[in-house]
């Protein structure tokens, strides 16, 4: 939970720094963006599960 804390607040700081100083947010459209996250997370897990599977 901590991470999450820790990250949120990180996105928070650099979204403030970045509109102070007039730059666009270094972050994708968000649901693409959010579906694009999702998508590596699920792709590593199914990884992890195939390996585990048929390799060990």
């Amino acid at each position: 939970m901590s991470e999450i804390l820790l990250a949120t607040f990180a996105g928070f700081i650099v979204g403030i720094f970045f509109t102070a100083i007039k730059l666009p947010l270094p972050a994708p459209p968000v649901l693409p963006g959010i579906m694009g996250i999702v998508g590596v997370y699920l792709g590593g897990v199914a990884y992890q599960s195939i390996v585990e599977r048929f390799f060990a």
